[in-house]
């Protein structure tokens, strides 16, 4: 885990991503997790319909993944509604 001045407890920040078919991110955090996050629920959102054209130029900054246009998804929505990759290879 990551701490704000010794005290509070955040969740792993993004490390690296990679985009895989179907809308899905491979994200690797900082604590070594690899975890798998499905975001086509969120393209037919307003905010992240532009997204869907530009998916696969998704990069990491400043601990989460960003797209051109300054769109990015919180680092803790990435965390808490992704599954680990041993997960996802089981479904």
């Amino acid at each position: 885990m990551e701490y704000i001045h010794g005290a509070e407890k955040l969740l792993p920040r993004v490390s690296a991503v990679e985009t895989c078919p179907d809308y899905r991110l491979l994200l690797t955090f900082r604590n070594g997790e690899q975890r798998i996050f499905d975001a086509s629920s969120l393209l037919d959102l307003p905010a992240y319909k532009k997204v869907r054209d530009v998916f696969s130029s998704a990069r990491v900054e400043f601990g989460t993944v960003i797209w051109p246009g300054d769109v990015d998804i919180s680092p803790d929505t990435l965390y808490l509604q992704s599954v680990p990759v041993e997960c996802a290879r089981e479904a």
